[in-house]
């Protein structure tokens, strides 16, 4: 059947920049590119944990049957969120499908008419489609810079609120912004801060809290969403703040509202990967591969070449699609498993590979792939 004419030209267009997407199996390989930075998704003691919990509940069953606010809702799902609100020294958390559900959710609700949203120029997709659903205005600052920021407020006349979102960790160049400066701007300001913590999870804070526990600013920050399918190794999110809050997105929050209920199998895995974070060791493990990182990227001189950053995410820019897919190849072959991030992804020149670092990398690992890597990158 011929498609639209839409389709072709655009699908066209990908091939023309060497940029079309397409699906592949999970390969066989020595893990730089998964978000499984701790390991806790091929976790049997957490896996084992979430069966016998669902045992426990009386919950052996394959589907939440309906959304929250018909038959999906469970004790289960409000002890969990209990539990997850307690970790993190919130008031309340609301459970949703995905981080990008949940961001979608909440920033296609939460700012109203007459409000002004702004937002980092590098946030996550999933937030910027949450905003082209609101009705509120939206403005976009330079990435992490604060003084920019500032003089945009400043300048701003509305008698709306504002609302600031950023992440702690950006999720393609590994960075954090001036957390403390900006929640402390927020607080002078009356501004409303939000904050994704999708990639600081389990990377972060004493038990893996995140960044802003971190540093001490939870009740600086009006609401956190935190991702359960990166450090965390399950599936699922939710959002951290007020009990006024969290009814508000109960009532007004479509991606929560009309559809089936997170399952009390993914819950379980929840509730179980936050257990086994009060006492892993697993977090102290990918701090010392991350310095190791560091480390070898000096000594192969590649500093210049990676984007500064402290997280398990590291990005190496080889700018073109053709080069950066071409290096990712020549690892790949070698049973090193890193992935190019194309444009558009990412800004035309901007192209990187994407290391992920784990707890569960080798040294050997590390050394090895960033040796080739400077075989490759110095042709």
């Amino acid at each position: 059947m011929k498609s639209p004419h839409g389709i072709q030209r655009k699908l066209q267009q990908r091939k023309q920049n060497n940029s079309l997407r397409s699906l592949s199996v999970t390969a066989e390989g020595i893990d730089f590119y998964s978000n499984d930075y701790l390991g806790f998704a091929k976790s049997k003691t957490i896996y084992t944990e979430a069966i016998q919990l669902l045992k426990q509940k009386n919950l052996e069953v394959n589907s939440a049957t309906g959304s929250r606010l018909i038959s999906g809702n469970t004790n289960f799902h409000e002890e969990v969120e209990a539990q997850i609100a307690n970790f993190h020294q919130a008031e309340t958390a609301l459970l949703f499908n995905s981080g990008y559900d949940a961001n979608v959710g909440f920033f296609s609700s939460v700012p109203q008419r007459g409000d002004v949203v702004f937002y980092d120029e590098l946030i996550h997709a999933s937030i910027r489609d949450g905003l082209q659903m609101s009705l509120a205005k939206t403005y976009k600052f330079k990435h992490n810079n604060l003084k920019e920021l500032q003089r945009k407020v400043d300048k701003l006349t509305t008698s709306g609120d504002i609302f600031i979102v950023t992440e702690s960790v950006f999720s393609m160049d590994g960075d954090t912004p001036e957390l403390e400066k900006l929640a402390n701007f927020c607080t002078r300001k009356n501004i409303f801060l939000i904050v994704d913590e999708a990639h600081a999870l389990g990377v972060f804070g004493e038990k893996g809290e995140g960044i802003i526990q971190q540093q001490n600013l939870q009740d600086k920050v009006f609401a956190r969403i935190m991702t359960f399918g990166k450090g965390l190794g399950a599936h699922g999110a939710a959002i951290l703040g007020s009990s006024q809050l969290k009814e508000f997105l109960v009532n007004f929050a479509r991606s929560f509202i009309y559809t089936t209920a997170i399952s009390p199998h993914a819950v379980a895995t929840i509730s179980s990967a936050y257990q086994a974070l009060e006492n892993s060791s697993a977090k102290e493990k990918l701090k010392q591969n991350i310095q190791y990182f560091q480390q070898q990227v000096e000594k192969f001189q590649l500093a210049s070449k990676f984007i500064k950053s402290e997280s398990a995410i590291q990005s190496c820019l080889i700018p073109g699609n053709e080069q950066v897919k071409t290096i990712a190849e020549s690892l790949q072959q070698q049973e090193f498993m890193v992935k190019p991030i194309l444009s558009p992804t990412v800004p035309v020149g901007e192209e990187r590979l994407r290391f992920c670092l784990h707890s569960y990398n080798s040294q050997e690992e590390i050394f090895k792939v960033l040796q080739l890597l400077a075989t490759f990158v110095s042709k």
